[in-house]
């Protein structure tokens, strides 16, 4: 009973003394969500994730120890083996007529023992990731070179890296659910969404980002209201400079450790200092790397042509020019997007081209909600949770920012390239700020009884529409004849 009470008092007077020992419910969770990121893995066709191809020529870059790239022409990358960019050259391209695709086996085994005609390298052009940080890429990196090094194909190798980047996204998932000390279910409902799942089934660095996101979340919860062991502040100080070379807007995330109001405490100045740290590694490796900023093609989502993205010092003084200008492009392209940030973060597989069915939606929203009801098993004031909201809040809009400076034509009056999936590792931040102390009766029971669901119609979904039915790549809502087949099957049978 002591226990019970020190859990349950106002954390303002006293720290937690331990985490809630996990549930029943928790383990299955986590078995289902290793089952699906694994079946993702290996049933989705190669590059078939967004921007995939561009993230496996990194990879492979890393993987023979390049860790910068160069200019050739107008093209930003570095020479890659033939046999290793053939696979999206030729057996698996992603720049296809917007005609239904079906994939087959017999592409994957042409693919695989086409290697012996292909000898040789070419100059590999992704100048959409070429600054990104090389550890971003070494789960990938060693998957691929364990691949080779067992004899395997380079489509075999492909799928290696997929599966070892995987493997590696759910350990760090599972220190940060040990390592979260209260609101475990808010980050479980958040990684048993399907794009979380099947990013982290892909050679996508997110399986690296949102895994060290919630580890910085969850060693900034642990030491903020745990108390700072000499493990926890060195995990602290380790992370803060990993979680900035993901990609440096998430790096505020860890504020969520500090205690409001804010008190004397060493604690406090020890989060700072792993966030400092953070920045000081980010702009290191921006000067190591020349800090140049690749800029590439894009789609206008509001007119259709072809555009190029801004120049970074020309884009930012744009917004001095006028920030209250910014603030209405920010608020009013957050306003426009936000249906489809919403479907992107439940699930929408492909080039997100693959709705899942509609009914899909609203239970991925009464997994969440059961997540928030199962409670924290403690109590916190107004002032703390919101000051999670307003951490998270930040977070979001740093996102939106980057990718205006970074992503969007110059002097856009939107913010172009933004995805529902970047918020992901704010999203248990949230869902823990508004969750209850104790849990409401029959959280539980709900969040199995909708999570087990909802991985099933993904993992059916995947399949059918990639190897069964074929899809078709387009943006957008795809027309459907039938409300009934809109709302109960995949859209590309709608």
């Amino acid at each position: 009973m002591r226990n019970e009470r020190q859990r349950f008092s106002g954390l303002d007077r006293a720290d937690m003394l331990f985490a809630a020992p996990w549930s029943g419910t928790e383990k299955l969770s986590l078995v289902l969500l290793c089952l699906l990121t694994l079946f993702l893995a290996v049933i989705t066709p190669p590059f078939q994730a967004p921007d995939e191809n561009q993230h496996y020529m990194k990879a492979l870059a890393v993987r023979q120890g390049d860790m910068l790239t160069k200019q050739l022409g107008p093209a930003i990358g570095t020479d890659l083996p033939r046999a290793a960019l053939d696979i999206h050259r030729i057996d698996f391209p992603t720049d296809v007529p917007a005609t239904s695709r079906l994939f087959r086996a017999d592409q994957l085994r042409r693919s695989a023992s086409a290697d012996a005609g292909r000898a040789g390298s070419d100059f590999a052009d992704f100048p959409n990731v070429a600054s990104y940080a090389p550890t971003l890429y070494l789960p990938g990196a060693i998957g691929l070179a364990a691949g080779k090094g067992l004899g395997l194909s380079s489509l075999g190798a492909f799928y290696a890296g997929r599966v070892v980047n995987a493997l590696t996204g759910l350990v760090l998932l599972i220190a940060a659910l040990r390592l979260l000390p209260f609101g475990r279910n808010a980050m479980l409902a958040t990684a048993l969404l399907p794009t979380f799942a099947y990013q982290t089934g892909s050679l996508s660095p997110d399986a690296v980002i949102n895994g060290l996101g919630f580890i910085g979340l969850a060693l900034a919860l642990r030491v903020g209201f745990m108390g700072s062991a000499p493990a926890r502040s060195a995990g602290l100080l380790l992370t803060g400079p990993l979680l900035a070379l993901c990609k440096g807007v998430y790096l505020p995330i860890m504020a969520a450790g500090l205690r409001w109001p804010t008190r004397r405490d060493p604690r406090l100045w020890l989060i700072l200092c792993a966030m400092a740290l953070g920045a000081i590694a980010f702009l290191a490796w921006m000067h190591y790397s020349g800090g140049s900023q690749a800029l590439y093609h894009i789609q206008s989502r509001k007119t259709g042509e072809t555009m190029m993205t801004a120049p970074l010092r020309d884009q930012l003084a744009t917004i001095l020019a006028s920030p209250l200008g910014y603030v209405h492009i920010l608020v009013t392209s957050i306003i426009e997007r936000m249906p489809v940030y919403a479907l992107q973060i439940v699930g929408r597989f492909g080039w997100n081209a693959i709705l899942l069915p509609l009914l899909a939606y609203p239970l991925a929203a009464l997994m969440l909600a059961a997540g928030v009801a199962t409670g924290t098993g403690a109590r916190f004031g107004l002032g703390q949770r919101v000051w999670w909201v307003a951490v998270a809040l930040g977070v979001a809009l740093l996102i939106e920012t980057a990718m205006y400076l970074t992503g969007t034509p110059l002097g856009a009056d939107y913010i172009q390239g933004t995805q529902g999936r970047y918020f992901l590792p704010v999203l248990p931040l949230v869902l823990i700020a508004l969750s209850p102390a104790r849990a409401i009766a029959g959280a539980q029971r709900l969040f199995a009884w909708t999570a087990i669901p909802l991985s099933l119609i993904a993992a059916a979904t995947a399949f059918d529409s990639f190897w069964v039915h074929g899809f078709i790549t387009s943006d957008g809502m795809p027309p459907h004849g039938s409300v009934l087949r809109a709302l109960l099957l995949p859209s590309p049978r709608w």
